[in-house]
């Protein structure tokens, strides 16, 4: 029988077709640290986890296309036969919790045992530590079976070299829409055999010690907005202050750099909520209300942060806009369906109840509806038209840029209507308007 880790051509061309889509699920596919990743194993990928099996999906990624991971999921997605066998293909292995049984629990002895096996023949594990997953993006506590698995391997290397564990920090643009950014900030490997000696000494300090140590290389590297009490309020005062930080870091405008905006602002914000809890609750209560403004508006946050366009610049974009309509047109009518028909599916069929598993249910439905429907569209252009082979050729391989370019023109065409909008209200000299612009310098002058 064959072995888990080992790397079928049928299991190669899978995990190539899903990056090769993965990649181009996003506006902008972003990676940090890859020099981190180790050529080969024993390695322990160990990223945070808030978007199900875009999670896992984004550490293939990135990891070297000879080196299969192994990643663990919730029992109870095995308990279709024919699913546990399209699991274990995708190389994912069952792991028990409470929830399951007590009578199960036992399993994850033997699924231990190959995490072990895997280690042994230097292959990849994919592990999330945080062993269950929320849509909010902060870190929740790590669970020990990482570190468990990472011990028991790391016996059987006595050279003083052996498993390493790979901090993977995530951030998402969205966790439901796609053509947004993704970064995947891969921190420098965690070596087990540094905290060897201390396990034999006592194994419960030396697993709290390492899990210390993954957890702060994680906040690190992810956005963790630790906080139960304030969490929307927070997130509409980090947006509102992004472009604010990045001044006051002297970074520019782009999207690395907005991240880390956002976990400085994160950080002042915590330590606001742990210092001055009264003044936390003051910025509650101005992003609430500015939140309402804003919507009462309908604007955006983004609008107030550029000086605004003048007449000139809006008339020469909308220009601009008005004379690419057709291809916008064009790239919208040839990828409709293909992009619509997993949303339909997804909210009308499958309605799954956790949003986090949105993006993962309508990237895979995605990637089997659009190469069908371009092969459909490219037999139906053929049979209806006299094109020559190359025209038809040429035709199949336009689909797809001819959609990303729809989508980008939609989403400028929405951006300049904001504007539009915008400079209305401010040559109305809107009372509501300049409410809202006094709420946002509250708010900014609470975290500067």
């Amino acid at each position: 029988m064959s072995k888990i880790y080992d790397l079928p051509l049928s299991f190669n061309i899978v995990r190539r077709y899903t990056t090769f889509c993965f990649r181009r699920y996003y506006s902008e596919f972003i990676i940090l640290g890859k020099e981190n990743i180790p050529a080969t194993g024993p390695v322990i990928f160990a990223p945070n986890h808030t978007n199900a099996l875009m999670d896992a999906i984004a550490v293939h990624a990135v990891a070297p296309n000879d080196m299969p991971v192994i990643f663990l999921a919730r029992a109870d997605l095995f308990r279709n036969k024919y699913a546990a066998r399209f699991l274990r293909f995708t190389k994912i292995m069952p792991a028990f919790r409470m929830r399951d049984g007590m009578e199960n629990l036992g399993k994850n002895n033997e699924v231990f045992d190959q995490c072990v096996e895997v280690l042994d023949n230097k292959k990849a594990l994919g592990i999330m530590p945080e062993g269950n997953q929320e849509i909010e993006r902060k870190l929740r506590p790590l669970v020990k079976g990482i570190f468990r698995i990472a011990f028991a391997a790391q016996q059987n290397y006595t050279n003083g070299d052996g498993v390493k564990i790979i901090p993977v920090g995530l951030d998402f643009g969205d966790l439901v829409k796609s053509n947004k950014h993704i970064i995947v900030n891969v921190g420098k490997p965690i070596e087990v055999a540094e905290y060897m000696n201390a396990y034999v000494e006592n194994p419960v300090n030396a697993t709290n010690d390492i899990r210390d140590r993954l957890r702060a290389d994680l906040e690190s590297l992810s956005f963790n907005l630790a906080t139960d009490k304030y969490y929307e309020s927070f997130e509409i005062a980090i947006e509102t202050a992004n472009k604010y930080m990045l001044d006051e870091l002297s970074l520019p405008d782009n999207t690395v750099n907005r991240f880390v905006a956002r976990q400085r602002i994160a950080e002042v914000l915590i330590d606001l909520e742990r210092t001055q809890p009264g003044k936390a609750q003051k910025l509650d209560t101005l992003c609430g209300e500015y939140a309402r403004a804003l919507k009462k508006l309908n604007l955006k946050s983004w609008v107030f942060d550029n000086t605004p366009s003048g007449l000139s610049v809006l008339l020469a974009n909308s220009l601009l806009l008005l004379l690419t309509l057709p291809f916008f047109i064009v790239g919208f009518v040839l990828n409709a369906f293909p992009f619509l028909l997993p949303v339909v599916i997804r909210k009308h069929v499958i309605n799954p109840e956790f949003t986090g598993f949105i993006s993962s249910l309508q990237f895979f439905l995605g990637a089997l509806a659009f190469p069908i429907f371009y092969v459909l569209q490219t037999v139906l252009f053929a049979l209806c038209s006299p094109a020559a082979w190359w025209l038809v050729l040429l035709f199949f391989f336009c689909q797809y840029p001819l959609g990303k370019l729809a989508v980008k023109w939609h989403r400028k065409a929405r951006k300049f209507a904001a504007k539009w909008g915008y400079r209305g209200l401010r040559q109305k000299k809107s009372s509501e308007l300049l409410h809202a612009q006094t709420l946002r310098g509250q708010i900014i002058g609470m975290i500067f």
